[in-house]
């Protein structure tokens, strides 16, 4: 009896989570609409329709037209219901942003500050990350996922490297504690990655090139970490044999040709400004030899993993008018295809690896309800 008490408990609890996924993923649905695509009985859909109403998880928003008799109601998810915290860490600044259960973006600040390992910034990361939530309901807030330019270990305990903030071996509760929510720790491109990975059906590379150049490899929807959680660190592929110093300190490391500092150096640290200069007939020369490189580090993914290619980061926020420039490029060094449509330029030009750290938490959420 008890057996099958808790087999009849797992199967409400799994009817609920398809229901509410079923909505979530359609944005407005009628009762009706459930039990056609779901073939799950009126009984079965009413209760559970009670429960998520109950838990404030969905809400009415309106109603259909009418095809003849009664109009039926529209449901849909309370996408506010819940939030989660992204942060991501990075060597001038921080960013923040709260995400509600659809992954959109509720607010959002980035706060210039030079990182250092001290108790004094510590202490400004706490209060800054107070002073931003300050006007939510913190019970509504699920965690936060926090995003950092190194390596996590597989534990997800540890920061084993950042050449970028210049840590080694620290414990990712150093920053924690100064965290309000249950965190977890993500690299900063793989956290891009994952927040790229709903907008596409296949699998793909994602190229983060923002102040360090990195990347995310996404196998059906995960990413991919490799065995030393080091995957994706195509910043540190030799794209120039003896060429030049890497901030890591080897030699010919394509974030050396390709990060997106070499560009916004040139205009006072403002990338916009860069872009701008550029339409203007400006820095042509510089341009053209970024994406030179840009293009061979293309066809090196795309003859490693042949699938598409997205090119994202702070860069890749401005792709959109240069993409066919760099498909010419790519194109001409391709072995085997004569078009470079496999590039693709990111869905997230803002934030995103802030808004990839916190959708873990979303995610988990979603999966248990």
């Amino acid at each position: 009896m008890i057996h099958k008490k808790s087999n009849n408990i797992d199967v409400k609890k799994i009817n609920k989570n398809i229901l509410y996924k079923y909505i979530l993923k359609n944005g407005k649905v009628s009762k009706h609409d459930i039990s056609i695509d779901l073939n799950m009985s009126m009984p079965t859909i009413l209760q559970n329709i009670k429960e998520l109403f109950d838990d404030d998880l969905i809400k009415e928003v309106g109603e259909f037209e009418s095809s003849g008799g009664r109009k039926a109601k529209a449901i849909s998810i309370n996408e506010n219901a819940k939030y989660s915290l992204g942060i991501d860490i990075t060597n001038n600044h921080i960013s923040l942003v709260l995400v509600n259960l659809l992954g959109n973006i509720v607010n959002s600040v980035r706060l210039k500050k030079r990182f250092s390992f001290s108790e004094k910034y510590l202490l400004w990361f706490k209060d800054s990350i107070n002073e931003f939530i300050n006007d939510f309901d913190f019970e509504k807030i699920l965690g936060a996922g926090v995003s950092i330019p190194g390596i996590i270990d597989k534990s997800g305990q540890y920061i084993t490297s950042s050449y970028v903030l210049g840590i080694n071996n620290i414990e990712c509760s150093s920053f924690s504690n100064f965290i309000p929510f249950n965190s977890i720790f993500i690299n900063d491109a793989n956290a891009a990655g994952f927040a790229e990975a709903k907008y596409i059906d296949n699998n793909a590379v994602y190229l983060s090139l923002s102040d360090s150049v990195g990347g995310a490899i996404i196998l059906s929807d995960n990413i991919y970490m490799g065995d030393n959680v080091r995957a994706g660190e195509f910043g540190h592929v030799t794209i120039v044999p003896n060429g030049k110093k890497c901030y890591c300190g080897k030699i010919g490391c394509f974030d050396s040709y390709c990060n997106a500092s070499l560009l916004s150096d040139l205009t006072d640290g403002k990338l916009n400004l860069f872009f701008e200069r550029l339409d203007n007939g400006e820095f042509l020369d510089v341009w053209k030899n970024y994406l030179n490189y840009l293009a061979i580090m293309v066809n090196n993914l795309r003859m490693s993993f042949d699938c598409d290619i997205i090119i994202g980061g702070y860069v890749g926020s401005y792709f959109q008018k240069y993409i066919d420039d760099l498909k010419k490029l790519v194109s001409k060094l391709n072995t085997f295809e004569n078009s470079a449509d496999y590039i693709k330029v990111c869905s997230h030009n803002f934030e995103a690896s802030a808004i990839g750290a916190s959708l873990k938490h979303i995610y988990d959420f979603i999966d248990g309800i």
